[in-house]
Formats: structure tokens, sequence, C-alpha cells
């Protein structure tokens, strides 16, 4: 079954992308899945909101990126 999307649109999760480290050890997974065009951590937030921009990527593909990295991730919209 094919979940991925042809339209753009924008993600956001709550994690536990806490700080710099935690940035630097998801930026080889994020920057390498195809579809997400760009993503940024609000690591000053409470919840650590990530924010993925995307092009035909599903909300799953990018929970599963996160979580083979280590992370936890839970989708906010």
């Amino acid at each position: 079954m094919n979940t991925k999307s042809n339209e753009k649109g924008s993600f956001v999760f709550k994690t536990n992308i806490n700080c710099g480290g935690c940035v630097a050890k998801i930026t080889p997974f994020l920057d390498a899945t195809d579809g997400i065009e760009t993503w940024t951590v609000d690591t000053e937030n409470r919840d650590k909101i990530l924010s993925v921009a995307c092009n035909g990527i599903s909300k799953n593909e990018i929970i599963d990126t996160v979580q083979k990295a280590g992370f936890k991730i839970e989708a906010l919209d």
C-alpha cells in the first residue's frame, strides 16, 4: 500500500528532541528522508515541537523516521 501523498503540506509533532545534541542526532535522519523539504525543532517549547514542511511523505513515515533515530514523537494535528 502506497501511503505517500503528492500534496505539499506540513505536520507538527510533540517530541523529546530537547537540545542541540539531539537536533544534531536527528538531522541526518530527517535530511536524508525523501519528501521532507524543511524542518525545525522548537527546543524552547515545553513540548519540543517538531515542524515539518513536506511534499510526498506521510505523517506516519515521519514518525517512523524520528523513532528510528531513537526519539519519541507524537502527532499534534
